[in-house]
């Protein structure tokens, strides 16, 4: 049976709340298998028997909105493409120096060459953005709090998105992958 992992975007923050236990209780009792999170920023890993990303996606979406009454964009990756992801990471982490963090935005379709383009061209000023498949490389010699690139921006120019830090990907890679 596939294994689907699935990054939810904006839960835990002000009103739009999900708790591990709740999900993990939503999911279960929507019959999916093997269900996981790992903390409180909306990580999980199932079994189903669709194989579709997109088919997940929607059947995701739509259960946690009958649930909690707002939309939760949901973005599913295969255990392979996750771990696709981290070694993109590690790579680009050895071929450009950055001090201060290092991110990936899970994206929910591959962006066009334009795409691409548009938002790989906003590097500079300690932010490097660099895009691989559906993971947006964000790789900063600044602090964070001093970018000038917001995830609202990232979103116009590539669509849907959830940013998880290099260090859980890893962890999600060991635990899942």
């Amino acid at each position: 049976m596939p294994t689907h992992l699935g990054f939810l975007r904006a839960v835990n923050i002000g009103k739009r709340q999900f708790k591990t236990a709740d999900l993990k209780a939503v999911l279960a009792g929507a019959a999916y298998g093997d269900v996981a999170t790992y903390i409180q920023t909306g990580n999980i890993r199932i079994t189903s028997p669709v194989r579709s990303r997109a088919k997940i996606e929607t059947e995701l979406e739509a259960l946690f909105l009958a649930d909690r009454g707002f939309e939760v964009p949901t973005i599913v990756f295969s255990p392979a493409e996750l771990r696709q992801v981290a070694t993109d990471a590690d790579e680009l982490a050895r071929g450009i120096g950055f001090e201060y963090g290092q991110y990936v935005s899970l994206l929910k379709a591959e962006p066009s060459a334009e795409a691409t383009a548009l938002i790989e061209a906003r590097s500079g000023d300690g932010e490097t953005f660099i895009v691989r498949g559906r993971g947006l490389h964000l790789l900063y010699d600044i602090p964070f709090n001093e970018a000038k690139t917001t995830t609202a921006q990232i979103e116009r120019a590539i669509g849907v998105a959830t940013n998880r830090n290099v260090k859980v990907i890893r962890e999600l890679v060991e635990l899942w992958c």
